[in-house]
């Protein structure tokens, strides 16, 4: 999940919620929507491949 922050920047949240705190996990924060796209692209590629 994507979001735009106040200062113009994209952070990618989790998907899940965090059953401790309640909130989804910062995955990483890019400078453009394209930079995060990317890295979603490549989280979701390591979560399917590893092992």
């Amino acid at each position: 999940m994507i979001r735009k922050l106040k200062n113009g920047q994209y952070r990618i949240y989790s998907r899940k919620i965090d059953e401790k705190t309640g909130k989804r996990r910062n995955l990483g924060t890019f400078a453009t929507r394209e930079q995060a796209q990317k890295h979603e692209r490549d989280i979701q590629y390591f979560k399917r491949h590893r092992g």
